[in-house]
């Protein structure tokens, strides 16, 4: 069963995509970005402010598909100056993954769609079934 997980922004249905799809056990977020509640970018010109909110909005996506940050088992961080804000970047991710260090990637961008914008992550999580006692 396909259970599809909508943020209710205008472009979902535009462009055709998901905020996060789940299927069995896997879920799948698809690229997320520092928006705030009000869809606008939060932290301009701070990487790591926007990893932070980006990886809030991502934790809030695996959340409505019954997955949590622990059940991440990958993910990718596209960085529009990735020279620059690598380290800070890495940093928070580091602090939302330290223990758990799922497969990761981090690659530079030319732009993302809002030229605020300067990180997006997405993930791929893998919900384990609870032992039963």
């Amino acid at each position: 069963m396909r259970q599809k997980i909508s943020s209710g922004t205008p472009s979902e249905p535009i462009v055709g995509y998901s905020r996060a799809i789940r299927i069995g056990s896997h879920v799948y977020v698809s690229g997320t970005t520092a928006t705030g509640a009000d869809g606008k970018v939060v932290g301009p010109g701070d990487a790591a402010a926007q990893a932070r909110q980006t990886l809030e909005n991502l934790k809030s996506a695996l959340e409505r598909a019954g997955a949590k940050l622990s059940d991440v088992v990958r993910t990718r961080m596209y960085v529009v100056h990735i020279a620059r804000d690598w380290e800070a970047v890495g940093k928070v991710h580091g602090e939302y993954f330290k223990d758990l260090r799922p497969a990761t990637s981090m690659v530079e961008v030319r732009a993302l769609i809002d030229p605020e914008m300067l990180v997006e992550i997405e993930a791929e999580a893998l919900i384990e079934k609870e032992s039963s006692s």
